[in-house]
């Protein structure tokens, strides 16, 4: 059909609904901008209609027509269907100016009146397709929009390409897709112009079949049966949301261990092919779907004695994918696997689980199987799966573990020892390890419905806390329930006051309170013998003490490592090997400093450990920044986004590091963006301690950008915020020096040196080297504004060789810009081949753009000189004259404020007269004003 401009697409088809296909959909946009066409091709349920639809509904707007075709198996063997369809409405329209021949040709295809064919009618029926896309392209551009071109009719299809390929500069573009499983799309390509983009459309990450879900309203759906639908659905969009579907319309949910069940939708779509197998042979395939490693062994030794022919069979039908060089046998989809387990009948199901109990050679599969394979309570079925989850904790697989110990409490009596609560808490915490934080919140809600031990209620409600996150002020009523129901336990309330001391640092922003709570746990938990707690409690209270630069620091730390260790603290991200990393990381020992976390990443990536890989791939990232290694800091702070996304654990701290090595060595709008994401995470869980942390990356983004003003505006908040969580050592955030700069940039050289100064008897104290050598940096940045050139020169030089000798490359480098932007200002060669070298070593794309924007703007860049005389500052009026005295003093607004006894925004105001009257733009001016007035 014809569908003219002034026609509108339904709103469910706007390209910002396009979830997950963001860069293909660019790409083909532009495509189509430039005139050309497109194929897109994937498999069924793919997502190829939905983006047809944004795409066509897009460029409607500067499209004369829009021809459409939309076909079906069922009409496929219809000659010229697609072309009725395409020309059917325009036909009235453009006969009468197609050649006699031709329009008999076509007006008999398309009305079914006559016998024309492409044998007898070929040539005239291929010219006249041709000229009516030419007589309809003379009038505006003409958009041909053909979906699922596999069943477009034969003859339709020969038309068209014969058309397409003798368009030439007419202004016709074809916008097709076509479903392609393993075949090649090439042969499609015969229907389309010669410059066809062709388009494959993949399946969607974890995160993307997250987003469409929540997008359909399927909120409720736990991150845990997220990751099972989008494994089950091979990431096939279609697939994902009629899984997600079928869940969320489920009043029950799987056993932990069972394939996902699958609506009879999805059932049909990829089940029509069993009917040609032999009721053995889909015997033999169920316990294949079973197993979580079918091998041609593995169903031999569960009895199913002619596995060899019946797969043979099930490959040969397209269910199965053999190779003989590995015994594995893979299901083409993962949803085959779940829909045959979904339709076979319960008996049949519980027969393959009893038969892989015994023929699976590990223990833990042979736990699972005999789980499976039972009904109700049973100690012996309990204690076996109970070993299994220990043994896959230790393995490093804490979701096992987690699944493993929920179908251990199902199956233990309620009378056991241990109880099955007990086994759901065990199962809860290893979801927490897992970075499973839904599943391990439900299971301890379920448990707090009827749990009276003590003991049990306060171990429950350790789960809930952990499973907030940073988000602590959402639990804040847990808080008092939890006290309650420790008494006077040492071991029990030490847990809660350990709790309580992340709550002061998190929620209240008080490190010293902070500290004291940390402190007490740790004396607690001494005193009840939980050398865990005690562990954890003291390389907290370290960790407080480095940020709060308190001299107790190194012993608490030594007190954190001394024996006997915990192996699951020792590897813990808030463990005391933490604490002494960041030590090592703000005393500038980085070589040891990425020894230590590199070790700590491998540790808990080999036991699971979701939460502490996220922290541990941050902050790997980070010590690579600060060595200068942009690129590898890119690949780092990236995995540790996209776990964190995914399990929904630490993605505002993820986020807060991708930005920030994004502004150093990618892109500073995505630096921007992220910096962004993090504060508004941090702001919503009312997380200071981590608000603080993305304000500073937001702070440099914008410095980095070129927004000084809004660089100032972000880091004085991260000054207020840090001021008052009594955070003192400047080697935390490291952001003083970059405020310092933007104050400069920005006119404000006198509050940067009070912040230098400030800043500077703190990393004396602590003895913060890179620090001290930043703010030096900076300094001469004031001291340069100030008109002390041969000063500010020295002192950057001073500054890049201690950052160089440190290992500092980023910092180095950007020492060594400063200098080359100040010697620009004077007589010779500018000098930044130094800066542009050292800023290639770095891979740190945004500073050499810098350079080279530098560079091609030559001296002239500098800062141009006032246009007012030196004279023109008697022509002030009094308070003018008395303000701008003071800018010549250093003084800050605040400080002229005090002095004049004035408000700040009458300094301000003052200013901005100032500014007018004498033509300048800045401080900087009315200070190189009175230096010209000062000179002989």
């Amino acid at each position: 059909m014809t569908v003219r401009r002034d026609d509108k697409e339904p709103a469910r088809y706007r390209p910002d609904l396009v979830i997950g296909r963001e860069e293909l959909f660019a790409d083909a946009r532009a495509q189509l901008a430039r005139g050309g066409s497109v194929l897109l091709h994937g498999p069924a349920g793919i997502g190829k209609s939905t983006v047809l639809r944004a795409l066509a509904a897009e460029n409607a707007a500067a499209t004369s027509r829009v021809l459409r075709c939309s076909a079906t198996e069922s009409e496929s063997h219809l000659p010229f269907l697609a072309l009725a369809d395409l020309f059917g409405l325009v036909l009235d329209e453009v006969a009468p100016r197609l050649p006699a021949a031709q329009r008999t040709a076509l007006e008999s295809a398309l009305t079914g009146r006559g016998e024309s064919t492409l044998q007898r009618d070929g040539l005239a029926l291929r010219l006249a397709v041709l000229s009516t896309l030419r007589a309809l392209s003379a009038e505006g551009p003409v958009l041909v929009v053909a979906d699922d071109l596999q069943w477009l009719d034969p003859a339709s299809a020969e038309l068209l390409g014969f058309a397409a390929r003798r368009l030439g500069d007419s202004p016709v573009r074809m916008l097709c897709a076509v479903r392609t499983e393993d075949e090649e799309y090439d042969r499609h390509l015969r229907a389309c112009p010669p410059d066809t983009l062709a388009v494959r459309l993949g399946p969607f990450s974890r995160t993307q079949v997250s987003a469409l879900l929540d997008h359909r309203g399927y909120t409720t759906l736990s991150r845990s049966t997220v990751r099972d639908i989008h494994r089950t659905s091979g990431g096939n969009p279609l697939f994902a949301l009629e899984l997600g579907r079928a869940l969320a319309e489920s009043p029950t949910r799987p056993r932990p261990g069972e394939p996902l069940p699958v609506p009879t939708s999805l059932r049909a779509l990829v089940l029509s092919r069993l009917e040609m197998l032999s009721d053995e042979a889909r015997r033999t395939l169920l316990v294949a779907s079973a197993g979580a490693r079918p091998t041609l062994a593995l169903l031999h030794a569960a009895g199913r004695d002619n596995a060899e022919a019946e797969t043979a069979q099930a490959a040969s039908l397209g269910l199965l994918i053999t190779d003989p060089e590995d015994p594995a046998l893979r299901f083409t989809h993962p949803l085959i696997s779940a829909a045959l387990y979904a339709e076979a009948p319960a008996h049949e199901r519980r027969a393959a689980h009893t038969a892989l109990s015994t023929a699976a050679s590990d223990p833990i599969e042979r736990a699972r199987h005999l789980a499976l394979a039972s009904t109700g309570p049973d100690p012996e079925v309990a204690a076996r799966l109970a070993e299994a989850a220990a043994m896959a904790r230790d393995r490093g697989a804490p979701s096992v573990a987690a699944s493993l110990g929920l179908l251990a409490a199902r199956h233990t009596p309620a009378d056991s020892a241990p109880a099955p609560d007990e086994r759901r808490l065990q199962a809860a915490e290893d979801a927490i390890t897992a970075g499973e934080v839904d599943l391990a919140r439900d299971i301890a809600r379920e448990v707090l419905t009827r749990a009276t031990v003590p003991a049990e209620r306060v171990r429950a409600w350790m789960v809930v806390i952990e499973a907030a996150g940073q988000a602590l002020g959402e639990v804040d009523a847990v808080f008092p329930q939890v006290l309650a129901d420790a008494g006077d336990d040492p071991r029990l309330l030490a847990l809660v006051h350990y709790q309580l001391a992340w709550r002061e640092v998190v929620v209240n922003g008080d490190f010293a309170k902070s500290r004291q709570e940390a402190a007490h746990a740790a004396e607690l938990a001494a005193r009840g013998g939980d050398r865990r707690t005690e562990l954890m409690a003291l390389a907290f209270q370290s960790s407080t003490e480095t940020l709060m630069g308190h001299p107790d620091a190194p012993a608490t730390i030594r007190r954190a490592l001394q024996e006997p260790q915990d192996p699951d603290v020792s590897s813990h991200h808030n463990g005391a090997a933490m604490s002494r990393f960041r030590w090592l990381l703000m005393s500038d020992q980085l070589p040891e400093a990425r020894t230590a976390i590199t070790a700590l990443l491998r540790e808990a990536r080999r036991r699971g450990m979701v939460e502490s890989e996220v922290h541990f791939s941050r902050l790997l990232a980070d010590t690579e920044l600060r060595f200068g290694h942009c690129g590898r800091a890119l690949d780092l702070a990236g995995e540790s986004l996209r776990l964190a996304r995914d399990s929904g654990i630490g993605e505002s701290a993820s986020a807060m590091l991708a930005s920030v090595a994004e502004a150093s060595g990618g892109d500073v709008d995505r630096a921007l963006a992220l910096a962004r994401e993090s504060a508004d995470h941090a702001e919503v869980d009312g997380d200071q301690l981590y608000l603080s942390l993305a304000l500073a990356a937001l702070g440099y983004a914008q410095l980095v950008s070129g927004d000084a003003q809004a660089a100032v505006r972000s880091l004085r908040r991260v000054r207020e915020l840090e001021q008052g969580m009594g955070i003192t050592d400047p080697a935390r955030g490291r952001w003083q020096g970059d405020l310092a700069e933007a104050l400069v940039r920005i006119g404000e050289p006198g509050e940067a040196q009070e912040l230098i100064n400030v800043t500077r008897v703190h990393a004396l104290r602590l003895n913060r080297a890179s620090v001290l050598a930043v703010l030096d940096r900076a300094e001469a940045l004031v001291r340069a504004a100030r008109g002390e050139h041969q000063a500010a020169v020295a002192q950057l030089t001073s500054a890049q060789e201690r950052l160089a000798k440190l290992g500092y490359g980023l910092e180095e480098a950007r020492a060594a810009f400063a200098r080359a932007r100040l010697r620009s200002r004077g007589p010779g060669p500018a000098g930044y081949d130094e800066a542009a070298r050292l800023f290639r070593r770095c891979r740190a794309l945004p500073w050499l753009r810098q350079v080279d924007e530098a560079v091609a703007a030559g001296p002239a860049e500098a800062d141009p000189a006032p246009s007012a005389t030196p004279a023109a500052l008697d022509g002030l009026a009094s308070m003018e004259r008395q303000v701008a005295a003071l800018v010549m003093e250093g003084a800050t607004n605040r400080e002229i404020a005090g002095r004049l006894f004035i408000s700040v925004k009458t300094v301000e105001a003052t200013l901005t007269r100032v500014y007018r009257k004498l033509g300048i733009r800045s401080r900087v001016d009315i200070v190189r004003l009175a230096a010209g007035r000062r000179a002989p």
